[in-house]
């Protein structure tokens, strides 16, 4: 688990610069996909916390990677890079979803 919470953690403070770079030094799409992907990020960060709390390593690390995917996506083409990544950033959002759901099946199967 303590690799879950150093990751998340990381991802906490690169969300939290990549909304301060998209809320003062970018514009236009720039600012909308950073401040997007820091937006989902930090949520991410949270649920991924939560879920290694309750030893939920598999939602864990789907909120962990589907946030590096979804918002990491976002952040290149916010940084200039190709705008077909936007392609994949879908595969970022299902991982949370299926974080989401998997989380919500361990709870309901433990009880919680």
């Amino acid at each position: 688990m303590n690799m879950i919470v150093v990751l998340a953690a990381l991802s906490g403070a690169l969300a939290v610069g990549a909304g301060a770079f998209g809320a003062h030094g970018a514009s236009g799409d720039a600012a909308k996909w950073l401040g997007t992907g820091a937006h989902y990020q930090l949520v991410h960060v949270v649920a991924a916390l939560v879920a290694a709390r309750m030893e939920a390593r598999g939602p864990a690390w789907l909120f962990v990677i589907g946030a590096a995917i979804f918002a990491g996506t976002l952040y290149l083409m916010a940084l200039g890079l190709p705008r077909w990544l936007g392609a994949i950033t879908p595969i970022g959002g299902a991982l949370l979803i299926a974080g989401w759901l998997w989380l919500a099946w361990s709870a309901a199967r433990a009880g919680v």
